[in-house]
């Protein structure tokens, strides 16, 4: 009683309080607290919630620092809106279930461990929770109204699918969690409005996922709306662009290196498929063989039945019919015995067929199971791939190689843990390590060093030590009960060991079993394996999962405080509470009761080795102390006598044995030819060739068509059955072991009814028609593949076909024919050899009913969402939402309307031969059609907002159905037939940045030429295989990913990879590997400047180069020559490849019609590039040594060797060229340059380089007209000009000649300019009179020029000059020099009072043969424009352009017409005057005759500029 009224007492004064705390008057609460609305207490000891009764209008109380544990007497405040009930030691939400018009509720510092009993509170918008020890997020589901959670502070380690019904809320903070993984943050991508979250808030610290890489890129990718994040504003735009594009960019790279392991599959699966060929020559000789031979034999038999049937149809007419009787039975008797010989021989040869058909199933049977081995293996890399890929490179595994220290170490990890002892029970003698994969989890191995460190810190050092030695790799000990699933393999490299129910064994579910022994962990898997194959019946060849090949997990373990395991007790953390794991020798492990293989162990207790003293079990309690390191795939070695056909080094077997004698034993062989030598033989006959009448009646033994019902025409030669259409009673038709390609002959035969056409080479139908009464169809050993193409037209011709044999044909899609063919041809009841059972059928007709699409189908495979989803995948957006997607069509609800709703599409694998039915689809955005039947595109011209089609694993020859979709992004067409990429279907779809067409017969990518926005191309497995098609490329700037291996192109193209990097700059990745930036200067280096034909088929649009006269490539950097088949190029004559990087020009030296060739400004050393030695040869020339025609690699050998090399009698090339442009060369050595194999060179120009000698132009006896201007010549050797006796025209300005000797030889020379030289003397310019035919001659600039006397020397001395410095000498100067000079003496006199007129500077001029181009005139007066008429002008026009080009400038000359003159003095005289003037009428009429117009005409008419300024 007194402690019930200390209770009231305690109550009462805790309201009290609260009225004082709230200012109101405790007499009179009764009044009061009904006006009440609101009460809150701050730190006041408060230990319960009490009085509510007295406020029933309360909307808002707020509770902060009291002890109360529970929420009681709230009851009373129905209209209770905003509760604050923090820092209160609160345990447990409860009590609130009648608040239901509770909107905020703030239990934030307290202890409560779960949420619950918050069902009815459905108006609740915020929700504060942090700073409690919540393990789980749950009970929220019905708070669809929550806009606010604060779960901040807790121990969560999963969020799941929790939250997805709480779509309101805008604001969440999970900081200071255990959040650990990346999946769990994408799960947060379901709440559409979530604007805030928090996960590494300061005020609470970070989640383990926080230090992980990528990890603000991974949540604003998936939660792209949101604003705020991580207490940081994330609302530009330019952040979410940086978002996108980087996870795009990791999207791009792991697609293609998933897409490298299905080629690296593919390749294997090829490799295989090659085996199996291999290994089924040999049975399917053999069946061949005995088929052949039945059909002769059975040939036979029928003729002996026929022969046998004529006989007893004549009557006997022996008068002694006693003797004629016993001589028909005595016949009769022997038919009797070789018809039975027939059949038994017939018999025994068909179970040799049998026999060898077995073989064949083995084969095949072997062939499927390494297929479905090498499919797993390459799965669980894909899957390798996609984990790295979701969790953000966090988890990323690597395959070792053998040249890695961590692989080796793995292998002897594992062979050292090897006890051959322990495997002798199942004949295993070793292990072999096919692959290891290190695994780097760094989200695993953060809290494996953060709980070792934990122990580390609690230690003094020694102990610490000691712990360090603790550190262990052991083996995952795998339930041997349950198999290795892919799934569980995964979960366990990611997430490691924390779901212990998923991979414990019973009785050990609260610790990770680990063992240091591989038999421990291997041999009761084995056990299990056979016990299980043994009660299924199964034989050693057939177990689902074979004992030979194993997994084993290598973790890294800290065993810290280890303990024995205690003998009959469970293992557990509560039997061990010191103990961080326990461990279990083997010596004691068979008397371990809880083992569940214990007999196992009991028969292996007694051996011969001393393996059992270090092998030993471990339980460790904490999954964050076993740390996934490796995971390693092994098989074992056995002593068997059979082995698998495709298997490799996985059984000991005896050596020399080839792959067929492992199934195919010699007697078998015998077998076959004792059964081939039974009697009777069948002699051979001629093969017939060709089927006209005299054959056909000969076989069939009638005269006349009508008469042939059956004709069997096995085993010929024949291609073609001419006139069978006119056998109308034809029955049976034979004609196996042929030559046909078609069956087209055969049609209008209404009587067939039997036909054999097996054992040919039909690849179609076409042309079969008109065999209604055909029962029996023989198509097997064939070469059909078209499926569906064959269906059709035996389903139009052969309505009443029974049986049908289509085996042993390469199908395209051989898995779904059976079902296809009973599908559509219903009458058929036998398919290849087996009944059709009417189960069959119906599931056969369902088959073909699913394949059409139908309303049922568009509304189960079908969704209706508007964005695609943020999901870190490779796969297509349809494939994705159909997965993942709850926005399912209900017809019901929209009525008709629900066409317009679709969105994403998805029918892959549903047997589709037609696109159908889609007219409606009218926002259709996402769609796949993989892995169907489909023959062509069509039925998408309605479905114009389509942006992603994929349509793999079909049949589809041709794109032309996609013109339309203007909006398509992505599209993938792989595994198909796919032979072109046709323009026109391409060129509108403007917007495409994906194209994956692997594994066709793409011969040429030029529709693809328009397709600029591509990004990603995948193009392997095709038909590319010349380099020509990569120009088709060069256009799209923005394509960074291509693959292009598994084409010709690949290894036909020398440096491939190279070669594509160098036209396509902007590649990242090239065949599935990464672009190094040293290749990109590699293949700079490598193919930079090279001018091939494919370059000029790129800019001409064609590849026929015959009609091309011209080829301009001025200034282009090219610097190497590569035109084949040069014969393409016959028409060729002028070629200008000036201002280019060329040092020599072997690669134009096989056009052989060049006649012009124009290389100024290049670096040419040669004709053909020389071999320099190897210390000479600098990096980047051994690269060119490669390149045909680079020029690279000139010598510079010693005087006597290149003065030796250049000696030889080398042999003529370029015999057409007339014309060679070599100025600003930098050419040092004539002789280097082989100019004297150039046989018919007449003009060559030379100016503007670095030549000091005049040397090597031996054997240019036909040069005519040599340019050495600005060059470094100081003198003229003897043999200079040895041998240019034709040379007319001479250039040698701007040298630094002081002598002029060695002329003798030029006796033909007409023009000789020595401007700007060096001579000094006149006796030097005396040395001209050796040049008998001298008519120009200019010597200005040099030092004689300076005395008065020279000209008037020269005038005397050289008797036929006509122009000395370009003012031209006339007759009137002449004689007067003549008359004023005295006789005998060495120089003309002058007059004192002789003065020089004033010279005039002609610029342009056309002069005759004997008078050079170019030269400077000097006149008294100036001249009057009607002298030039107008003839004469445009003569002089192309005059112009033709001197422009020998003085090399840029521009030609466009001066006036008429004559620029500049006076030198002012007195003119009359009489030199009125000279001058004649001179000039004269020299402008001979342009007509100019000695090179023909040459400067063809060169002017050519269109190419050959001057070039000096840069």
């Amino acid at each position: 009683m007194a402690q019930s009224d200390n209770q009231t007492q305690n109550l009462e004064e805790m309201i009290m309080e609260l009225c004082i705390c709230n200012g109101l008057p405790y007499e009179k609460i009764d009044q009061e607290g009904l006006k009440t609305t609101a009460l809150e207490m701050f730190f006041s000891g408060y230990s319960r919630i009490v009085g509510m009764k007295y406020f029933p209008n309360l909307t808002t109380l707020t509770l902060i620092g009291q002890s109360i544990q529970n929420i009681t007497d709230l009851e009373h405040c129905l209209l209770l809106k905003e509760l604050w009930i923090a820092e209160c030691c609160l345990v447990k939400i409860d009590g609130l279930q009648k608040c239901v018009h509770l909107e905020k509720l703030y239990l934030y510092c307290n202890e409560i461990s779960r949420i619950e009993n918050l069902e009815s509170l459905t108006k609740l918008n915020v929700l504060w929770l942090n700073n409690n020890m919540i393990k789980n997020i749950e009970g929220l589901h019905t708070l669809q109204n929550l806009q606010e959670v604060n779960l901040a502070g807790n121990l969560i380690e999963k969020i799941g699918n929790c939250l997805d019904f709480n779509i309101q809320m805008e604001i969440l903070n999970l900081s200071g969690n255990k959040l650990s993984s990346f999946k769990e943050l994408a799960s947060l991508s379901r709440l559409p409005n979530l604007k805030d979250l928090g996960l590494n808030d300061p005020q609470y610290g970070p989640n383990p996922v926080c230090v992980l890489s990528n990890y603000a890129i991974h949540v604003l990718y998936h939660i792209p709306q949101l604003q705020r994040f991580d207490t940081y504003d994330v609302s530009q735009k330019h952040i979410k662009i940086l978002v996108e594009t980087t996870v795009m960019k990791k999207i791009m790279y792991y697609h293609m290196r998933v897409k490298s392991v299905h080629r690296q599959l593919r390749d294997r699966l090829e490799e295989l498929k090659e085996s199996k060929c291999r290994l089924q020559n040999l049975p399917e000789k053999k069946i061949k063989l005995f088929s052949c031979n039945i059909k002769h034999l059975e040939h036979e038999l029928a003729k002996l039945e026929m022969l046998d049937k004529t006989s007893k149809n004549k009557s006997p007419r022996s008068k002694d019919l006693e003797t004629e009787n016993s001589v028909h039975d005595t016949e009769d008797t022997e038919k009797a015995c070789l018809e039975k010989a027939f059949i038994q021989k017939i018999n025994a040869m068909k179970e040799r067929i049998t026999f060898w058909n077995r073989k064949l199933d083995e084969i095949e049977e072997d062939y499927q199971m390494e297929i479905k081995k090498k499919k797993k293996s390459f799965k669980l890399v894909v899957q390798f791939l996609l984990m790295e890929l979701e969790t953000v490179g966090n988890v990323r595994f690597e395959e070792g190689l053998s040249n890695n220290p961590w692989f080796s170490s793995c292998c002897e990890l594992i062979q050292s843990r090897f006890c051959t002892w322990d495997f002798r029970a199942y004949n295993i003698m070793g292990v072999k390590i096919n692959r290891i994969f290190r695994v780097h989890n760094q989200i695993l191995r953060l809290k494996f060093e953060e709980k070792f460190q934990t122990f580390l810190e609690k230690e003094v050092s020694c102990v610490a030590e000691n712990y360090k030695e603790k550190m262990e790799y052991l083996f995952y000990v795998f339930n041997p009960k349950l198999p290795v699933k892919e799934k569980q393999l995964l979960h366990i490299l990611e997430d490691g060991f924390q779901d212990l129910e998923v991979h414990t064994q019973s009785e050990r579910n609260e610790a990770v079993p680990l063992c240091n022994s591989l038999s421990i962990c291997e041999c009761p898997r084995i056990k299990f394996l056979k016990q299980q194959a043994k009660a299924e019946g199964k034989n050693k060849r057939d177990p689902e999962e074979s004992f030979r090949y194993g997994t084993v997990i290598i973790a890294k373990v800290f065993l810290g405080c280890s303990a024995p395991v205690h003998a009959a007790s469970p293992i557990c953390q509560s039997n061990y509470p010191e103990a961080n794991s326990v461990f279990r020798p083997w010596k004691f492990l068979g008397s371990d009761t809880s083992t569940s293989s214990n007999g196992l162990w009991a028969s292996l207790e007694q051996k011969s080795c001393d393996c059992s003293g270090w092998q030993c079990e471990w339980f460790v309690f904490d999954h964050e102390l076993v740390l996934p390191e490796y995971i390693a795939e092994f098989e074992y070695i056995t002593l068997v006598k059979e082995k698998s056909l495709f298997s490799t080094c996985n059984v000991i077997v005896e050596e020399g044995k080839r792959s067929t004698e492992i199934f195919i034993l010699s007697h078998d062989l015998q077998r076959d030819d004792d059964v081939l030598n039974m009697e009777p033989t069948v002699k051979g006959r001629p093969k017939i060739a060709y089927l006209d009448d005299k054959a056909l009646f000969s076989v069939a033994k009638v005269n006349i068509y009508d008469q042939v019902q059956v004709l069997n025409l096995h085993g010929n030669s024949l291609s073609q059955l001419q006139n069978i259409s006119n056998l109308k009673a034809l029955r049976k038709l034979i004609i196996s072991f042929n030559e046909f390609t078609s069956l087209n002959d055969v049609y209008d035969l209404p009587n067939l009814e039997y036909f054999d056409a097996s054992h040919n080479h039909v690849i179609t139908l076409e042309g079969i028609r008109g065999l209604t009464k055909l029962q029996f169809f023989n198509l097997s050993w064939n070469q059909l593949k078209k499926s569906w193409e064959v269906i059709k037209i035996l389903y139009e011709h052969t309505p009443n076909l029974l049986s049908l044999d289509i085996r042993h044909n390469p199908w395209y899609k051989p898995a779904s024919l059976r079902l296809s063919v009973i599908g559509q041809l219903k009458a058929l009841t036998n398919l290849n050899g087996v009944m059709i059972t009417n189960e069959e059928a119906a599931e056969a007709l369902r088959y073909i009913a699913g394949s059409n699409i139908t309303q049922a189908s568009l509304l189960k495979y079908s969704r209706t969402d508007e964005e695609r989803p943020p999901i870190l995948s490779v796969f297509s957006c349809a494939t994705i939402l159909s997965q993942i997607s709850k926005n399912k069509l209900d017809s019901q609800m929209y009525h008709n309307n629900w066409y317009s709703m679709i969105t994403v599409l998805n029918l892959d694998g549903q047997h589709l031969f037609k696109i159908s039915n889609l007219e409606k689809l009218e926002h259709l955005r996402w769609a796949s059609f993989s892995n169907n039947n489909l023959t062509q595109i069509e039925g998408l011209d309605s479905c114009l907002n389509l942006e992603e089609l994929t349509l793999d694993e079909n049949c589809i020859s041709t794109l032309d159905g996609i013109s339309k979709l203007t909006k398509l992004t992505r599209l993938s067409v792989n595994n198909n037939h796919l032979t072109s990429l046709e323009i026109h279907v391409f060129e509108n779809l403007c917007h495409l940045h994906y194209v994956s067409i692997e594994n066709n017969r793409i011969t040429s990518l030029v529709g693809l030429k328009k397709t600029c926005s591509l990004i990603e191309l995948y193009l392997s497995n095709n038909c590319v295989s010349t380099n020509q098609e990569m120009y088709h490329l060069k256009g799209l700037t923005n394509l960074i990913i291509l693959d292009m291996s598994g084409n010709a192109i690949v290894w036909k193209q020398d440096n491939y990879r190279l070669f594509v990097l160098f036209h396509l700059p902007s590649l990242k990745a090239l065949d599935g590997i990464r672009v190094e930036p040293t290749e990109g200067e590699s293949a700079r280096d490598l193919f930079g400047g090279k001018l091939t034909s494919d370059m000029i088929a790129d800019r001409l649009g064609h590849s026929d180069f015959t009609e091309m006269r011209e080829l301009n490539w001025a200034t282009s950097n090219i610097r190497a020559i590569e035109l084949v088949p040069a014969d393409q190029f016959r028409n060729v004559y002028s070629v200008n490849l000036q201002n280019n990087n060329l040092t020599s020009f072997s690669g134009l030296i096989f056009l052989p019609n060049v006649k012009v060739l124009c290389l100024n400004y290049n670096q040419i050393e040669s004709i053909l590039p020389g071999q320099k030695f190897p210390n000479q040869v600098t990096n980047r020339q051994h690269l060119h040594r490669r390149v045909a025609s680079s020029g690279y690699g000139q010598q510079e050998l010693d005087k006597e060797r290149r003065d030796a090399r250049f000696g030889e009698n080398l042999p003529p090339i370029m015999q057409s060229l007339e014309v060679l442009h070599l100025g600003h060369n930098g050419i040092t050595d004539m002789a280097q340059l082989q100019l004297s194999r150039l046989k018919n060179l007449k003009l060559l120009y030379l100016q503007g380089n670095y030549i000091s000698r005049i040397k090597g132009l031996e054997g240019l006896q036909f040069l005519q007209e040599l340019v050495l201007d600005h060059n470094r010549i100081k003198t003229i050797s003897r043999d200079s000009f040895a041998e240019q006796s034709s040379l007319l025209v001479l250039h040698l300005k701007q040298n630094q000649i002081r002598e002029l000797k060695s002329l003798q030889p030029l006796v033909k020379l007409q023009e000789l300019f020595l401007d700007f030289n060096r001579i000094q003397e006149l006796s030097e310019l005396e040395k001209l009179q050796v040049i008998p035919s001298l008519k120009v001659l200019s010597v200005r600039g040099n030092p004689v020029s300076l005395k008065k006397n020279y000209r008037p020397l020269l005038v005397i001395r050289l008797p036929v000059l006509q122009v000395l410095d370009g003012t031209a000498v006339n007759a009137e100067e002449r004689d007067f020099q003549a008359a004023n000079s005295p006789k005998n003496s060495g120089f003309p006199a002058l007059p004192a009072n002789f003065t020089r007129q004033t010279p005039l500077r002609i610029a342009n001029v056309n002069l005759n043969e004997n008078i050079n181009r170019f030269f400077d005139f000097t006149f008294g007066r100036e001249l009057k424009e009607p002298l030039l008429n107008k003839s004469n002008k445009t003569a002089e026009k192309r005059m112009n352009l033709y001197l422009s080009a020998t003085e090399t400038k840029e521009i030609p000359n466009k001066k006036e017409e008429g004559t620029s003159l500049e006076p030198e003095g002012a007195d003119r005289a009359s009489a030199l005057a009125r000279i001058k003037q004649k001179s000039y009428s004269a020299v402008v009429g001979a342009s007509k005759s100019r000695r090179h117009h023909q040459v400067k005409l063809e060169s002017s008419a050519s269109g190419l500029d050959y001057q070039k300024s000096p840069k």
